[in-house]
């Protein structure tokens, strides 16, 4: 199949009104928040941040993750933690809609996760950048996402405890189940 091919085919499942669905975006930014204000989550990035992991490891644990797609012991630890069981709870209410959501410390490392991402270090990314070093939330742009194979528009937070940021929370909206 050419990539001409796949990219008629993708773009066949985009929604038709996407002006439509980015105000529906919009309605589900104040359920969104929720999850970057929850306590367990702001609990367990400030427990991660706590072990001051080495920018080494984060990324050798990086490279690992993405050499394989088979669902690891290190990948199977993370989805299981008590911070992917937060975020699962939170997507459960919100329903379909949610494709995924993750939770980033202060290096921009997974913390917890409703799925397995592409990558375990999201540092290098405006979706971890943004949202920490500016403390503001960032909407980026809908997008074909390889993880959920949705087409989202990832919205991220930071994550604060007290005044102060100390990671950030995404989450990928499907498109197609707004």
């Amino acid at each position: 199949m050419s990539w001409f091919s796949i990219a008629v085919a993708v773009l066949a499942q985009m929604p038709a009104d996407g002006v439509a669905q980015v105000k529906k975006v919009d309605q589900l930014v104040p359920a969104l928040q929720k999850l970057a204000t929850d306590p367990e989550v702001i609990r367990a990035v400030r427990e991660q941040n706590a072990r001051r992991v080495s920018p080494g490891t984060i990324r050798e644990q990086d490279t690992a993750w993405m050499a394989t797609p088979a669902l690891t012991p290190f990948k199977e630890r993370l989805l299981n933690s008590a911070c992917s069981r937060v975020l699962n709870r939170h997507r459960a209410k919100l329903g379909r809609v949610i494709a995924e959501a993750f939770a980033m410390d202060n290096q921009g490392a997974l913390v917890g996760s409703t799925r397995r991402t592409s990558d375990y270090w999201q540092g290098d990314e405006e979706k971890f950048q943004v949202p920490f070093t500016q403390g503001t939330q960032l909407r980026e742009k809908p997008f074909f996402d390889e993880s959920s194979q949705s087409f989202v528009i990832q919205v991220s937070f930071p994550v604060r405890d007290g005044g102060r940021t100390i990671g950030a929370l995404s989450v990928g909206i499907s498109l197609m189940d707004l």
